[in-house]
């Protein structure tokens, strides 16, 4: 079995990275073969929304993320690695995530992952949610460990000595070893994995693509108070648009 651990920062040899390296020792100790995959310090394209990779089956741009992808397919499992930038994690994990997982999410359904962050100070649980979000939508089971996922420190030289950061990266190996060898002894049982529908709601395919059905959403909700007084609102707001205009209002007593 192999876990693909992949580095976020544009430093190869940073903090994310000696988080990454104690989750892959504890991998390895107990016969998880791992590969660490850098993302890299150059620029990376975010998904442009073209849907091409419904036709295509993989990305129209051709750079790391497709060959992530290929590798993905075969992978039992995942390590996403990040720093915290503002309180997120990097933009070129978020953008390499987002093609990675909307050009071939099927390369990660079912397969155990976790989120790993570095932090000088503050931004790591924000972060953690966000890398999460990608997991919970694949049906990915998530890794924890015996406290959140984070390491802190400003350098390599002080993430080193986080001691419960250490441990806590560690642990996520071992507990990610340990779901990984219980997920293979079900399947040698013949425990199926589930077959998941999935439901569009306000959505509907037409001719390959995708029309919103008609729905009205309306935010922030304004409420007036006293006789008259939503009248007066409302014909103050008329005015801006003119007389074609078609407005249907309803009475609450």
């Amino acid at each position: 079995m192999k876990v693909l651990l992949v580095n976020g920062s544009s430093r190869e040899n940073g903090c994310t990275n000696i988080a990454l390296n104690e989750v892959a020792r504890a991998l390895n100790e107990n016969g998880i073969e791992t590969e660490k995959i850098f993302v890299g310090n150059k620029p990376i394209s975010d998904c442009i929304a073209c849907r091409k990779c419904r036709e295509n089956g993989e990305c129209i741009f051709h750079d790391e993320v497709n060959a992530f992808v290929e590798k993905a397919k075969n992978a039992n499992g995942f390590v996403f690695g990040s720093p915290v930038y503002f309180a997120h994690p990097s933009g070129r994990l978020l953008s390499f995530m987002d093609r990675a997982f909307y050009s071939c999410g099927s390369a990660f359904a079912f397969k155990p992952a976790a989120a790993v962050l570095s932090a000088r100070r503050a931004g790591t649980t924000a972060s953690f949610d966000v890398i999460n979000k990608y997991f919970t939508i694949c049906s990915m089971p998530v890794v924890s460990s015996t406290y959140w996922n984070h390491v802190y420190g400003a350098q390599p030289e002080q993430v080193a000595e986080d001691k419960e950061g250490l441990m806590t990266m560690y642990n996520i190996g071992k507990n990610m070893a340990w779901l990984l060898k219980c997920i293979e002894l079900g399947k040698e049982n013949g425990v199926p994995q589930p077959t998941n529908e999935k439901v569009l709601t306000n959505l509907s395919d037409k001719n390959g693509g995708i029309q919103m059905n008609k729905f009205t959403y309306s935010n922030p909700t304004k409420v007036y108070f006293g006789n008259g007084s939503a009248d007066d609102a409302l014909n103050a707001e008329l005015q801006k648009y003119g007389k074609t205009l078609c407005c249907l209002r309803r009475r609450l007593n």
